[in-house]
């Protein structure tokens, strides 16, 4: 059997502070290069693993506690869910049409989580958004590992943004990059419902 390593998995909660205050959690820390230990922004184990008890935050640095196979949580805000009534409005703003025009709008652009201060990048590509994997391949060229694909076409921008940049260069994997196209659409939905 071949094991795959999950290094941390990413949580948007519209709360953050709210869901912590719910699940016994020990923070994640960072052993930084002058020697100094900080808690991790957004990084949380629910499992047991080495604790500081001086600081109450883990004693291994969440690098190190990832090549050990501790699975470090990042919980994260994201406002975005403060817009969505309940988990069946949340299934219909997802399987909604997203009128993906509104993106020619600049103010409305500006609105759109985690595009907002795009707009610029966004006019330089060579084909309009117009569906999730393009929202997907666009988020990826946000990033400075792919900003060279900016101008080609989705085909050929498909071809080459998923691989992973050999300089180490930050970049996005697919899996990522669709959750989060997935969240753009969803708030595309909800502005459009409040306009």
């Amino acid at each position: 059997m071949t094991l795959i390593k999950v290094g941390d998995i990413d949580i948007d909660v519209a709360d953050r502070d709210q869901l912590l205050k719910e699940i016994d959690h020990i923070p994640a820390a960072i052993h930084k290069d002058n020697g100094s230990w900080i808690k991790h922004n957004t990084g949380i184990y629910v499992t047991d693993i080495p604790t500081n008890p001086l600081t109450e935050f883990a004693s291994v640095d969440y690098r190190e506690a990832e090549d050990r196979g501790y699975i470090k949580l990042d919980i994260l805000n994201n406002t975005v869910y403060r817009l969505v009534k309940d988990r069946a409005h949340l299934i219909e703003l997802t399987q909604q049409p997203v009128d993906w025009t509104r993106l020619q709008d600049p103010d409305f652009f500006a609105r759109v989580v985690h595009i907002g201060n795009h707009y610029s990048l966004y006019k330089k590509l060579a084909e309009p958004i117009a569906n999730l994997e393009h929202m997907a391949m666009f988020l990826a060229l946000i990033r400075p590992a792919k900003r060279n694909l900016v101008g080609l076409l989705w085909k050929d921008i498909a071809q080459l943004v998923w691989t992973k940049a050999s300089d180490g260069t930050y970049g996005f994997k697919h899996s990522h990059a669709m959750s989060y196209s997935l969240l753009v659409a969803v708030h595309i939905n909800l502005l459009s419902q409040h306009v």
